[in-house]
């Protein structure tokens, strides 16, 4: 399929050459009903109206101790010659570590924990498969945030996801406070889809996963977006999870505190929304990034 072919049937045109739009999601946040999984349906109602659900102490102290200790391993040693570890670009410290699914044996069990597994497949409405796996690492006093931006924009543009029909899950590793870069978000924005401009780099990855400067909203789009929506912050002990839908407009500031943030992220991507051909890029990004292999989870 070529890049042409996949634009023809293409409801969310990004990456323009004009004056950006906001367009009107054509496709549900919430795909299953409460019968399919854990959330009930007060749960579902208001994670279809406001786009996030937190789930308190999804795991117990001791399981995020034992993640947290993995998050460590994962980040020691040598990574200069591994793609997968994105590192910052002011400190050369980690700063993300992608494909952890598949390199982690306790994070590949974590993805198919019912108490995951069973909240995507509801969310999304049929089997799911992994998207996107990472560590985020946001080490106190040195910690960068991610400016304003969809999820959606980008899996979109350069992945070929065809709709929003992709959920995350963050599960924090560390307290997550008001003043330590915890993750912001425009409740009720993924029902708006936010054109961006410009044409995308070759291999843009390589330098988005740093500092994303291509695919992101102007500020005249981020106001008007705040000023329609709201800002919420997602706070909390560690152990608790953030569910967010792909195109809820999120961003988070730079961590100048002495407490660290870290969190576990997952993306699950329906399976009857596999990807194709990027939409508005020259080739797709590496697996390690966007899986193309669009398998069901089993347990």
């Amino acid at each position: 399929m070529t890049l042409t072919d996949t634009r023809v049937d293409d409801s969310y045109p990004t990456r323009i050459t004009g004056k950006p739009e906001h367009l009107p999601r054509t496709h549900p946040t919430v795909w299953g009903t409460e019968a399919d999984g854990p959330l009930d349906g007060a749960t579902l109602a208001n994670h279809e109206a406001r786009g996030y659900t937190v789930v308190d102490q999804l795991l117990s102290p001791g399981e995020v101790q034992t993640y947290w200790q993995e998050l460590v391993r994962l980040s020691s040693g040598d990574h200069r010659d591994d793609e997968r570890v994105i590192t910052e670009a002011k400190t050369g410290e980690v700063r993300s570590i992608f494909d952890v699914h598949e390199t982690s044996e306790l994070i590949a069990e974590l993805v198919r924990d019912p108490r995951v597994l069973d909240r995507a497949r509801q969310i999304l409405g049929s089997e799911v498969y992994i998207h996107q796996s990472r560590v985020n690492y946001m080490p106190g006093f040195k910690g960068t945030g991610f400016y304003w931006h969809s999820d959606f924009e980008t899996w979109h543009a350069e992945d070929g996801m065809p709709a929003p029909r992709a959920v995350s899950c963050s599960i924090a590793l560390t307290d997550n406070y008001p003043f330590n870069g915890g993750l912001m978000v425009m409740p009720g924005s993924q029902r708006t889809f936010v054109q961006c401009a410009g044409e995308t780099p070759e291999n843009n990855y390589k330098s988005s996963l740093k500092e994303q400067r291509v695919g992101v909203p102007s500020e005249e789009d981020i106001t008007k977006l705040a000023a329609e929506y709201g800002i919420d912050q997602f706070t909390g002990q560690a152990g608790s999870a953030l569910w967010f839908d792909s195109n809820v407009m999120h961003g988070s500031a730079n961590n100048i505190t002495p407490y660290p943030r870290s969190n576990i992220f997952v993306v699950f991507n329906s399976v009857e929304n596999a990807l194709r051909e990027p939409f508005a890029a020259i080739e797709p990004r590496p697996a390690f990034i966007a899986g193309r292999d669009s398998t069901p989870l089993t347990r």
